[in-house]
């Protein structure tokens, strides 16, 4: 009840600042396109350097600190909230396996049209080598799929933690939480309690933070366009297009395919009758607000058996973001082209897979997921200070990818019952 409270709450706040948000977008690129047209440059640099980027930094830091504490949390919930792997059969394998494979294509989806369109790539040639100067060297890969494999296990969990090596510490997650799914003693149920308990507080910590985003938006921003002009702003809107694109070709391509296709019902039926949850999904960017509304869609409008539509729905609401992981994987090539860092093939697989795993853990409320993207831009190696025009413009994009979760739930909810249907009834 009280984590339900809060989920509230933080969508509340959320949709308080995203006016804000925007405005500090907004003044920030008008400031900063403003003195970078008037200012001497030598002038503005040092004011970038000593005011704004600073603030910025210390914004950024601020979201870094909760990024690996949430990782622990969430991600092992996300796994253990499966319940007991020996007694969940059918229903709980085909919902795991469909949301896997699912959220495999939309992640592939949003890189393939964000390698396509390239809408990072055009910045000025001299000012993208200025950026690549002052951008983090990008952590060492594997030479080979077999050494990053290796890699994928840790021999000490704390070592990696203190390293900061957060992939392998993924790994550790989600065998912390197929240990919590199947053991079912009461020590067991406390330390999940513990981690439910550290998952509310780090919610909490981020409202905080993202409380002070206005601020640090304007001077991420600020920084940004006074050393670019207004490209960046052009740029911005060709990402917007992309996320966009991709989550549109997923919701009306990709779901329409699977429940003809593997839930045998008509995609218009299915549309049709999921509007009200996909409105509720949209004005309220949270999975877990829109969720009364799913279950009543699924029994209701749909006729989904309620054993099936309750257990994929409730879990999907966390575990099922198909377009959270979709929208991470675009920002974050996005990014990389922005600051001209060329990723491998490893990482951009790297990229992929992790955006899978973090749709389990990534928390179904407004911003959620912008922990998890500042964790795959310091995987990677991409400087975080973009991710100011991110959150600039994330409250729209967060409603749009929310819809497209809502709908993913909804679709994987009938694929699931065409085989549990029968005994069902």
């Amino acid at each position: 009840m009280v984590g339900g409270a809060r989920r509230h709450y933080s969508g509340a706040v959320s949709r308080g600042l995203s006016l804000r948000m925007l405005l500090g977008l907004g003044l920030g690129a008008a400031l900063g396109a403003l003195a970078h047209a008037q200012l001497d440059p030598a002038a503005l640099e040092s004011f970038a350097s000593h005011v704004t980027e600073p603030i910025g930094k210390i914004f950024l830091r601020l979201l870094f600190m909760l990024v690996l504490p949430l990782v622990v949390a969430a991600l092992p919930l996300g796994v253990a909230g499966l319940g007991d792997l020996h007694a969940l059969g059918r229903v709980g394998f085909r919902t795991l396996l469909y949301t896997v494979a699912v959220s495999a294509t939309a992640v592939a989806i949003g890189v393939t049209l964000v390698n396509l369109v390239q809408p990072g790539a055009a910045v000025d040639p001299a000012v993208a080598e200025r950026l690549r100067a002052g951008a983090p060297a990008a952590p060492p890969v594997a030479a080979t799929g077999v050494d990053l494999l290796v890699r994928l296990v840790p021999s000490n969990v704390v070592q990696s933690m203190a390293e900061g090596d957060l992939l392998a510490v993924m790994v550790f997650a989600l065998f912390l939480g197929v240990g919590l799914a199947a053991v079912r003693t009461a020590p067991a149920r406390r330390l999940e309690e513990g981690l439910q308990g550290l998952y509310d507080v780090v919610m909490w910590l981020l409202e905080v933070v993202i409380r002070v985003a206005p601020l640090g938006i304007a001077c991420l921003v600020f920084t940004l366009t006074a050393r670019l002009g207004l490209d960046v702003l052009r740029q911005l809107a060709a990402y917007v297009g992309v996320v966009v694109a991709g989550l549109a070709i997923h919701q009306f391509g990709v779901y329409s395919l699977s429940v003809y296709w593997l839930g045998g019902m008509s995609p218009r039926r299915f549309f049709r009758a999921v509007r009200p949850a996909m409105l509720t999904a949209f004005s309220t960017a949270s999975s877990n607000a829109t969720l009364p509304t799913a279950l009543a869609v699924a029994e209701h409008d749909l006729g989904l058996p309620p054993h099936v539509s309750r257990f994929v729905l409730t879990l999907g609401s966390t575990a099922n973001q198909n377009g959270t992981a979709l929208f991470e994987g675009v920002t974050v090539l996005f990014l990389a082209q922005f600051y001209g860092i060329d990723l491998s093939l490893a990482q951009e697989l790297t990229v992929v897979g992790i955006c899978i795993l973090g749709g389990i853990g990534t928390a179904g409320v407004p911003a959620g997921s912008i922990p998890v993207v500042m964790m795959i831009l310091g995987l990677v190696g991409v400087p975080p200070e973009g991710i100011g025009m991110i959150l600039g413009v994330d409250r729209f994009l967060d409603m749009c990818r929310t819809a497209v979760n809502v709908t993913g739930d909804l679709a994987a909810a009938v694929v699931v019952a065409r085989g549990e249907a029968a005994p069902a009834a």
